[in-house]
């Protein structure tokens, strides 16, 4: 079932820090850029420390910022009249937290905030809309972006419900892996399940499947991968399909390991 958010959501991050254009190669569409917006991207942005919980955008309020992680992930989440909640979205290095503005919007009706801490390039939405206008070749690559997440949506629907939360569970973990590049993902096993949109105790009972197996360990706050080729054998198609879409429509996505 989904979950009650607890922990309140913050938009103090912890730094900023002065980008490089090797920064910009961490994420699959910014490492694209061409030299006119990686001008705009350099004097305007930064590269933002993003702590569990930091809110990127808040439901039916402006969007002010745009985010491109670089080993962070962020959800997006639709929260409910009586509290729950449940991921409906997650974005990596793969891609861009402006999906709403690329479909013409200022605001949304999800809240979107950082799930597993790292990285992000930071951008003030305004800097945002001249990068869409400064090259079409730029803008078609972000186009393809959310081709790839809308396709995925719908497989992720299909998902939920037709696999078993032990085969979504593997196939969170090995995507979050490949956003964040490590095999240690800091994560509650009740804020998985909220991503999974399950109860707890079957979140629980799966990731106890999974240890048994030798797939994974996990203390208080966080998971980690012990064994990816037993992730890989128990996981469902799905992961598979995240890989052909976001791999086929950004080029060089699978070679820089967003989805290798």
């Amino acid at each position: 079932m989904p979950r009650k958010d607890k922990e309140p959501l913050s938009s103090q991050g912890r730094r900023a820090e002065t980008l490089s254009i090797e920064a910009l190669k961490d994420n699959a569409i910014l490492r694209h850029a061409k030299d006119a917006q990686v001008a705009i991207i350099l004097k305007h942005g930064d590269l933002f420390e993003m702590p569990t919980r930091h809110l990127v955008y808040r439901a039916d309020e402006p969007i002010r910022e745009v985010y491109f992680p670089t080993d962070s992930v962020l959800s997006v989440v639709t929260q409910m009249e009586n509290g729950e909640s449940i991921e409906v979205g997650t974005i990596g290095r793969e891609g861009t937290s402006a999906i709403p503005m690329l479909m013409g919007g200022t605001l949304t009706a999800n809240d979107c905030y950082c799930q597993v801490p790292g990285h992000a390039i930071r951008l003030p939405v305004e800097q945002f809309h001249q990068l869409l206008t400064s090259d079409p070749v730029f803008r078609s690559l972000l186009d393809r972006y959310l081709q790839a997440y809308v396709n995925f949506l719908g497989q992720l629907t299909a998902c939920s419900r037709l696999h078993t939360v032990e085969e979504r569970c593997a196939r969170w973990l090995l995507l979050t892996r490949d956003r964040v590049g490590r095999d240690t993902i800091k994560l509650t096993h009740e804020y998985l399940a909220m991503m999974l949109g399950s109860r707890r105790s079957g979140v629980s009972l799966a990731l106890g499947t999974l240890r048994r197996a030798g797939c994974v360990e996990y203390l208080q706050g966080s998971i980690e991968i012990v064994d990816v080729g037993g992730l890989f054998a128990t996981t469902c198609e799905c992961y598979n399909v995240a890989q052909r879409q976001f791999s086929a429509l950004l080029p060089d996505t699978a070679e820089h390991n967003a989805f290798p």
